[in-house]
């Protein structure tokens, strides 16, 4: 909610957005400032009277008093906030193939069988969208390898790399590659590859064995067991690395949680733990692709996701007291936007969002699109979000895109009649392609969005847990981890 009155501005308080929490209000301006007051200071503030030396103080700093701002300070945070409203895309999604030998549960890339044919990338695409992606303005250009099971197709994956780095070098921009795959189609000489290449490795984990095999089956095997087997390789290839002449990186690992999950929240991270891994995303289902077509058998309520998140925050935070170092990567990033006022690429919750200004999804055909939850839609046959092709359109087409512009203009929350008013508004995003799959418009209405429902939940928990002291420098801590 908002609040002007006659009474705060005999405080010199500009306006701002307030939402109650445990233990009393968070309030927000748009200058991305924020304060988190107990009752009895909220009270004060509202009516005028006079405040404590330490509330001013918080509240000066944060922007909140007219007769006491310093522009250069603010100017400086909210133009950090929002760099990348200045850069272009970054992120390049390359979906190598459709083709995969797992049969999630949850799987929103529309994924064929291994064996099908006419589903892979070729060469030629493949070319042509690494010079897309390097027409960007954006001097970091990340290309992310997807598919299906992108290692299907690892001889376009490979020359892609080559090719991509010699792009680099003509245009002097910062390259980063990454290789999102289910680890079964691996093996020593690709592991060789992708390490000398400076690729970094990012794996699905859902928790133990039986747990992640039931998310995630895998006729010719255990999915686990390969997961784990190869998680285990990158991370010793880390630890023990010799020569420096090119970076490893630890490998990472997300978590999709489908209703089996719901009650293993222990179990879960005391399988992140146990390999090491040093940062667990709590990710819930998007209501998109299989996940939606099976809801009523994976899914949940916003309600039953909160409790899980809250419960496996809580006993992250417990872990971190013993000692034990892991995150959990939601709360990091915005923890990040909160406090340092930056940017942490969580595209998904950006105003506007990072649909095509600053993501961009080839398809394995070269058909392009806003994002890869746009693309997953474009799969079952509705290609609103999608913006080009590799063969005809320039960089300049992608951008002038009637999709592009439709979800930069439903993605600004300043234009959603609900969020404008939000205190969480400076820290969270709308996300068009999910709001067309689940409520058939790009604009949304907010006041029955579950995924509303849901991140208005997360910055609850969160908020309430940095209004307690220990909490607090726990949770302040994982900032700098996560840069």
């Amino acid at each position: 909610m908002a609040l002007k009155t006659k009474e705060n501005k005999k405080t010199g308080a500009f306006p701002f957005n307030f939402r109650k929490i445990t233990g009393g209000f968070v309030i927000s301006n748009d200058a991305g400032g924020h304060c988190i007051i107990s009752r009895g200071g909220f009270s004060k503030l509202c009516k005028g009277k006079k405040l404590s030396a330490s509330l001013e103080a918080s509240l000066q700093d944060a922007g909140f008093l007219s007769h006491k701002l310093d522009f250069e300070k603010l100017f400086s945070r909210w133009q950090k906030k929002n760099s990348f409203l200045y850069s272009g895309p970054g992120l390049n999604i390359f979906v190598l193939t459709l083709r995969c030998n797992h049969k999630c549960l949850y799987c929103q890339s529309g994924a064929t069988g291994e064996g099908a044919k006419n589903k892979d990338m070729s060469w030629e695409t493949a070319r042509k969208a690494v010079d897309l992606a390097f027409s960007s303005p954006n001097p970091n250009i990340s290309i992310e390898f997807q598919g299906g099971e992108p290692l299907a197709n690892w001889p376009v994956l490979e020359k892609i790399v080559k090719y991509s780095r010699k792009k680099q070098k003509e245009s002097g921009k910062n390259l980063f590659i990454a290789l999102v795959s289910n680890m079964s189609m691996m093996d020593e000489k690709k592991a060789g590859f992708l390490l000398e290449n400076e690729i970094s490795i990012c794996t699905s984990l859902d928790g133990p064995a039986e747990l992640h095999n039931k998310n995630r089956p895998f006729s010719s095997g255990n999915s686990h067991a390969l997961t784990v087997k190869w998680i285990k390789y990158f991370m010793k290839k880390h630890d023990e690395q010799k020569d420096l002449s090119y970076r490893i990186f630890k490998p990472s690992a997300l978590l999709t949680v489908s209703r089996y999950s719901l009650s293993h929240h222990k179990a879960i991270i005391d399988e992140y733990v146990k390999l090491g891994l040093e940062s667990i995303f709590f990710r819930p289902l998007s209501p998109i692709g299989y996940a939606a077509k099976y809801w009523d058998k994976i899914g949940y309520t916003p309600k039953e996701f909160l409790d899980f998140y809250r419960n496996g925050l809580e006993y992250i935070v417990s872990l971190n007291r013993k000692g034990v170092k892991i995150s959990e990567k939601t709360a990091a990033m915005l923890l990040s936007k909160i406090f340092d006022y930056k940017d942490p690429g969580f595209l998904d919750l950006r105003c506007p969002c990072g649909a095509s200004v600053g993501q961009l999804a080839y398809n394995w055909d070269g058909s392009i699109y806003t994002c890869d939850e746009g693309r997953m839609i474009g799969w079952e046959g509705d290609d609103f979000f999608k913006v080009g092709d590799v063969k005809k359109s320039s960089y300049k087409d992608l951008i002038n895109s009637s999709s592009t512009k439709g979800c930069l203009v439903t993605s600004n929350l300043e234009s959603q009649p609900r969020c404008f008013r939000c205190a969480y508004k400076p820290w969270c995003g709308v996300c068009p392609a999910v709001n067309y799959e689940a409520q058939k418009s790009p604009w949304g209405n907010m006041a029955t969005s579950a995924r509303c429902e849901i991140f208005m939940g997360i910055f609850d928990i969160l908020f309430g847990l940095l209004g307690k002291k220990r909490e607090a420098e726990i949770l302040k801590s994982w900032i700098a981890e996560d840069k």
